[in-house]
Formats: structure tokens, C-alpha cells, sequence
């Protein structure tokens, strides 16, 4: 049996992640199985690799070696966790997942196309998303989230959150250039508003494929509800 991948996608301070627990966290009250996973992470291997791309000791980091240490924890995640999670029919929730790879390392950083759908192919397994939203917001508004949030909470900026602005400019035109190639995929959606109203939004759009791929919840064997790290 068939589950349900869906992919969370935008720039930092969008609120991916908050939308994403959100999303997951209403379906599985109405009775669907779920699994929460980002990236990079969501295992072992892909959490290492996730605190190497983040730690801002490494900005000297190429191009072309993000986009393979990206592609190893993928591999990893989709073999381990989202392709059997799928298989039983669960409903797959990613924070961030192929889109991130062309809008990021294509767009941003100027890695041909070609090269990162080639290398995407190879580590999805030929795994991708029934449905991804989008969550858009200015750049500058965005950077001033996590800036605000990093001094609330007396953390540090990672290694992508120092950036510039020019760079995360360059990542919005690709994320939009991006869904307009899938306009069947993608729900593109405002992310400056309120957080309740959003996540509400989100659960309606989500729900209406959920049904047409998972008519009855009571079906199921529920898995391991697996939460973000």
C-alpha cells in the first residue's frame, strides 16, 4: 500500500518546520498514520552531516560539497525511513527536501541544473512529492525572524543564516521559478501572516489529497509516529 509524501519548502524564518510539526500533528489526531522527518537528518548519518553543513566554522565549504554531503544524508533518509514509511501506507512529512537542493545550491550558489537533478535522482530513489507548500516570504522579512529569534534565545546563526541578503534573494527566484515548472505540485503560500490560520489552510489543502489517496484511515497499520529531531 501507498502512503502520502509531502515536502515542506521556503526560505529560513518561513516557518517550515512550525507548519510542518502543525500538519502532522492534525493528522494524526484525525486518525492517519505519520512520520515528521527534515532535512538534511532525520537519522543518524543525516543529523552528523546536518551539523557539519551548519556549523559556521566551515564557510570556506564549496558549492559541489554541499550539494554531496545534501545528497548523502537523502540517500540515507530515503532508503532508511521515507521508502519503507511509505510502503505501509504512512503519510511522510519532510522539512525541506529535492526543491531545497535546486533553489539553494542551483540558484544560490550556481550549480548547474542538469548536475543537481542528476545527483537527485540517484539519492531519491525515485521518491518524490505528491504535494509540497511552499511557504513564501520576502527575504529581509525572513532573516529578521531568525536574527530576532537567535537573540531571544541566545543562539548562534548557522552557517546559512549568516549569509547575505543578495543570496537568499537568488534562492526566492529560484523556489519561484521552481513551482511554476510543477504548478500541480506546488501550493504556494503567504507566510507573513498569523501561524493558526496558516497551519488551518495548510490541513484543508493537505486533507483533500489525503482522502483521494487514503480514503480510510482505519485501514492502516499504524507505524511509529516519527517527530522531528
Amino acid at each position: 500500500m501507498e502512503g502520502l509524501f509531502i515536502t515542506f519548502e521556503g526560505l529560513e524564518g518561513a516557518g517550515k518546520s512550525t507548519q510542518a510539526k502543525l500538519l502532522a500533528d492534525k493528522l494524526t489526531e484525525a486518525g492517519y498514520p505519520v512520520t515528521l522527518v527534515r532535512e538534511p537528518g532525520g537519522t543518524k548519518v543525516g543529523e552528523a552531516i546536518r551539523g557539519l553543513l551548519a556549523d559556521p566554522q566551515y564557510d570556506d565549504m564549496s558549492p559541489l560539497s554541499e550539494v554531496f554531503l545534501f545528497a548523502a544524508s537523502r540517500t540515507q533518509l530515503v532508503q532508511q525511513v521515507i521508502r519503507p514509511k511509505l510502503g505501509e501506507g504512512t503519510i511522510v512529512i519532510c522539512d525541506r527536501f529535492t526543491d531545497a537542493t535546486l533553489a539553494y545550491q542551483g540558484f544560490g550558489r550556481g550549480v548547474h541544473p542538469t548536475q543537481l537533478r542528476e545527483i537527485s535522482d540517484i539519492c531519491s530513489w525515485g521518491v518524490h512529492p505528491d504535494v509540497t507548500f511552499l511557504l513564501d516570504i520576502e527575504p529581509a522579512r525572513g532573516l529578521n525572524r531568525v536574527r530576532t529569534r537567535s537573540v531571544e534565545t541566545l543562539t548562534k546563526l548557522d552557517r546559512f543564516e549568516n549569509l547575505d541578503l543578495g543570496f537568499f534573494e537568488k534562492v526566492r527566484d529560484g523556489y519561484m521559478a521552481i513551482s511554476s515548472e510543477e504548478p500541480f505540485r506546488f501550493r504556494v503560500l503567504d507566510a507573513t501572516g498569523d501561524v493558526e490560520p496558516l497551519a488551518q489552510k495548510i490541513f484543508g489543502l493537505a486533507m483533500d489529497m489525503v482522502k483521494k489517496k487514503i480514503p480510510d484511515p482505519g485501514r492502516l497499520s499504524f507505524g511509529r509516529k516519527g517527530l522531528e529531531p
